[in-house]
């Protein structure tokens, strides 16, 4: 762990730590507005989803 925190510190290393930490931020709401279409979708009312999604 020691070795990886090393590199993952590095100045040239930091902006690609930034990213990986901002995708995983839009993968986790990609991911909630999805379960949540779904859902919509499985009670049958797919027609609610384009308004969910201009909310």
């Amino acid at each position: 762990m020691q070795q990886f925190l090393a590199i993952a510190t590095q100045p040239d290393n930091i902006p690609i730590i930034g990213m990986l930490v901002l995708v995983l931020i839009c993968l986790g709401i990609a991911m909630k507005q999805a379960f949540r279409h779904d859902h919509l979708i499985d009670k049958g009312q797919k027609d609610r989803i384009f308004e969910e999604m201009y909310k």
